[in-house]
Formats: C-alpha cells, sequence, structure tokens
C-alpha cells in the first residue's frame, strides 16, 4: 500500500475521540454516504481501549488476543438527539471500565474497541451507518439504543449481515413484531431487553385509576415506527385500553414534524377526553402541548411516552409542564447494580452529574448493553467466530444496571424469544430545588409484579394537572 492509500489517525483529547485510518478505496466507498470518522458531530467515531486488568477479567499473565471491535449506534444529533445525550458520556466508562482488556472464554485477554455512529435521529441513516459498521469497520457485535427508528434498522442490519446484536430503550412489541418476527419464526442475531406495551398501559392505568377521571383518553400515535406499534389493534395499547376500562379517542396517524395539532385538540375537546395519552418524539410534544394549553384543551391527566423523559424537553415546555407524566424505565432510586463497574444506580448518576453538571436522565441505562456484551465475551471460547459470540450472548443470565436480563428459553421474563422485559414505574414531574424538574416516583405497583418482583419506592405523589 502506498503511503497515498493511508490517512493518518488524527485524536481529538477534548471529545475523548480517536479517528481510525481508512485507505483511498475505503473514502471512495464511504464518503458522502456513511461519512466516517469525522467525529463526534459526524457519522462515527472511534474509542479504543487496551491491555489487560481486573476490571475486564483480563489477567496480566494472560497472552494477548487480537482487538475485538464492538459497533455503537446513536442518535447524537437530529430531533431523538435527548435519547443520545448520555450515549458518549456512558462511551467513556466503558472504555474506563476495560481500558485493561477483556479476558474471554479462550484465555486471552482482548482489547476492546468500541466504534461509534450518528445516526443523526434517521432510520436510513441508522441502517446505513450499522451495515458501515459491519462491512468496513469489520465489527465483531453491534450495539444499538434509542427508539424503534434506530435500533429496528439496525438490528435488521445486524440480522442480514449475521453479526450479534445486543439492544435496549425500545419497547419489545415494535422490536419484535415491527420486524416481522413471530414467536413460531424468531430472529437469529439480535437481542433486546426492555419494557413492552402491555408493561407502559399497565403503568399508565395505574397512574389514572388514582385520580377522578372520566376514563376517556385522547391517544397520540404518531405514523413511525413506535406510533405504529402503539396503536396496533392487535399487539399494541388499543385492547390493552380496553381491557383496562379506558375508552379513547384517536388523533391518527400523523407524520413526526408536524406543527399543527389543532384537528386533533379540537377532536379531543368536542369528545371531552379527560385524558391525553400516546407517545411523541420530543420536539412535536412540546409544540403540541403548547397549543393545547393555547385552545383550552386541559386534561385532567397527561401522560405521554418518549417525549417526556427528558429534563431539557420539560424545560423547553416551561411552567405549563409541572404535573405532565410519563413512564419511568431508569432511575437513580431503582435498585440495581452495574455488572461491569459494581455502580449503583444512584452511584452512576451521580457521576454522570459531577462530570457534566447535568441532571440525571433516564437513556444512562444504555450502559447496560454493554455490560451485556462484556459478559458475554468472557464465556465465547472463539471470539473469530460469531456464532459462539452469539450462543453467548444467548445464553446470558445477568443482573445489570437496567436490572436482570436473560434470553433462557421459557424464563419468566421472555414473552417471545430474543426478547427480555425489563421493569417500569410511573414518574411525575414537579418542581426541583436544584433543577426546574424533577422526575418522582409515583406508581412503583408494577414493578412489584411478576415477572419482576422488584421493591422501588415511591417518593412523589400523583396529583390531577394545574393550569
Amino acid at each position: 500500500m502506498s503511503s497515498d492509500d493511508r490517512k493518518s489517525s488524527e485524536a481529538s483529547e477534548g471529545a475523548g475521540i480517536v479517528k481510525t485510518p481508512v485507505t483511498r478505496r475505503d473514502f471512495l466507498k464511504v464518503a458522502g454516504v456513511a461519512g466516517a470518522a469525522l467525529g463526534i458531530g459526524g457519522a462515527g467515531s472511534v474509542l479504543a481501549a487496551c491491555g489487560s486488568g481486573s476490571s475486564g477479567g483480563g489477567s496480566s499473565s494472560s497472552a494477548t488476543g487480537r482487538t475485538i471491535k464492538v459497533g455503537f449506534v446513536s442518535p447524537l444529533t437530529g430531533p431523538l438527539a435527548t435519547f443520545g445525550e448520555t450515549d458518549q458520556w456512558i462511551v467513556d466508562q466503558w472504555k474506563a471500565a476495560v481500558k485493561d482488556g477483556v479476558k474471554c472464554g479462550d484465555g486471552q485477554v482482548h482489547p476492546i474497541e468500541i466504534i461509534v455512529k450518528d445516526s443523526q435521529s434517521d432510520t436510513n441513516r441508522a441502517a446505513t451507518v450499522a451495515g458501515d459498521l459491519v462491512t468496513n469497520d469489520g465489527i465483531d457485535v453491534m450495539m444499538v439504543a434509542s427508539t424503534p427508528d434506530t435500533v429496528n434498522p439496525v438490528a435488521d442490519q445486524a440480522e442480514a449481515l449475521q453479526v450479534p446484536c445486543v439492544s435496549n430503550d425500545c419497547p419489545w412489541q415494535p422490536y419484535y413484531f415491527g420486524r416481522g418476527a413471530t414467536p413460531d419464526k424468531p430472529f437469529k442475531w439480535t437481542y433486546h431487553a426492555f419494557w413492552g406495551l402491555e408493561d407502559v398501559t399497565t403503568v399508565f392505568t395505574g397512574m389514572w385509576n388514582q385520580l377522578n377521571t372520566n376514563k376517556l383518553v385522547g391517544a397520540m400515535w404518531p405514523n413511525d415506527a413506535d406510533g405504529l406499534g402503539w396503536a396496533d389493534p392487535k399487539t399494541g395499547q388499543p385492547p390493552l385500553l380496553k381491557q383496562a376500562g379506558y375508552k379513547f379517542v384517536d388523533g391518527g396517524r400523523f407524520p413526526d414534524g408536524t406543527e399543527d395539532y389543532s384537528s386533533q385538540i379540537g377532536k379531543f375537546k368536542a369528545a371531552g377526553c379527560q385524558i391525553l395519552s400516546g407517545v411523541f418524539i420530543p420536539p412535536d410534544f412540546v409544540n403540541f402541548w403548547k397549543q393545547s394549553y393555547q385552545q383550552g384543551f386541559k386534561p385532567v391527566a397527561a401522560t405521554v411516552g418518549k417525549a417526556l423523559l427528558f429534563p431539557a424537553e420539560l424545560e423547553a415546555i416551561g411552567s405549563i409542564g409541572y404535573g405532565l407524566t410519563t413512564e419511568c424505565w431508569w432511575s437513580p432510586w431503582h435498585p440495581f447494580k452495574s455488572s461491569l463497574s459494581g455502580q449503583t444506580c444512584q452511584q452512576l448518576a451521580d457521576a454522570w452529574t459531577a462530570d457534566t453538571k447535568k441532571e440525571w436522565t433516564q437513556p444512562l441505562l444504555h450502559y447496560a448493553v454493554f455490560e451485556v456484551v462484556v459478559d458475554a465475551l468472557k464465556r465465547t471460547t472463539n471470539v473469530d467466530d460469531k456464532q459462539v459470540i452469539l450462543d453467548a450472548i444467548k445464553a446470558t443470565t445477568l443482573d445489570t444496571i437496567q436490572g436482570k436480563i436473560t434470553w433462557t428459553a421459557g424464563a419468566p421474563l421472555n414473552p417471545v424469544p430474543n426478547v427480555c422485559r425489563t421493569v417500569l414505574v410511573g414518574g411525575m414531574w414537579t418542581k426541583g430545588s436544584t433543577y426546574p424538574f424533577e422526575l418522582l416516583l409515583v406508581d412503583t405497583a408494577h414493578a412489584k409484579e411478576a415477572p419482576f418482583d422488584v421493591t422501588i419506592p415511591t417518593n412523589g405523589k400523583l396529583a390531577p394537572m394545574k393550569y
């Protein structure tokens, strides 16, 4: 290879990012498509960890094996960027945890290289960069998180290209049924851990049952992977709401990025809906809720998935956001501990705040996907055989910062193959003392139910919306 065919690697120490060298052939192959190795705001960045040591299960006396490459796709930019806000920080934590390598089942200590790609909150882009990770970067394992719009296309690429993939932060029905699997025809290469629509409906109705309403819900389900999953008449929320004793008025499938919600608001007002629910991308709910307030739609309860997870979005809403309720899939008060670092949920949240000066946010849960990967690699006897890596992932039974993750066939946590359900509770946004908004846990009863059997304390009291 001539010198013209090489690009020297560059380090951006301020961002903790190392760009990998690419050949002229590689560059021409991906330029303008994947934008490989253009940094944190571009399609990808590479963070490497080498050596051996105890944190990764290594031993200084063990032979050093080849570098294992792990890909991670995240929405670092775009309308889903609040989901990816913690991800670069999390990658730094992963990097520190395995800085001395991982001792795998082959007895060798393997350096770990983590390659991060930005989906830019775009489904097609997510698929493109996932394919690039496999075909150009040569990853051994894929990781992904952050809504069906990110998880599904990446998992589909991993399935098609036969690379083991671990994911979370996407309701399991859109992940599973939305990608065309059935209980009789599961996926082979892709494994997922997150709650389902049965869990979020139980949590939502559990909160509403504490209030005096007419049990009529104005439902906002968009025309995207999440919304279509939530609205599905067989596997989505409609039959679950009916079973719980609630009726709903469907606002119809609306495109992400809608700016005027007058028709849906008018429909809900005319029907007398006292509850608002559904699932939005964060910027869209900010617009919807401000328009609802201006047009006089003021429900007793407003409980929305996805959009109300983040303190930054509540700050964009302002004072009319106090009392809004949402699902809570991770918090400092969850009683879990990392298998990788030994940190509790509270310690992980505190470390995030200490480093960034920002309030804790639920996507810190993404930390768990790498816990699963490291645990599987420790049990992998041949890292050059992706089937062997896959078998180790499939055999996982692990306590993580997300709770217990297992894909053992027939286990109570596994509603279908490839999926592990994880715990979910309900939270309400209140006025904070340190930050403008604080998310408090107001309904945790579902966590105590089978198959979770987890005790999570409440630290707030649900109240109707005040206007």
